[in-house]
């Protein structure tokens, strides 16, 4: 028996955009250029929630934080 040791919430592309204030457009480029890991599910085309927030969020420090 297989099992999986990591578990994937995949959204679809306009549910991620909408999530994080960003077009599905862009979903696509970072899909195609590697960035974010796009997985297909028949016809449609999901990615994984982490895997968006992981690559896409960026924390800015602050200069009086240094």
């Amino acid at each position: 028996m297989t099992t999986h040791a990591a578990h994937h919430e995949l959204i679809s592309l306009r549910d991620a955009a909408e999530r994080f204030h960003i077009s599905v457009k862009t979903l696509r480029r970072r899909i195609a250029d590697g960035t974010i890991t796009g997985y297909r599910i028949g016809r449609l085309v999901r990615v994984d929630l982490d895997d968006v927030e992981d690559e896409l969020v960026i924390e800015i420090r602050s200069a009086r934080s240094a």
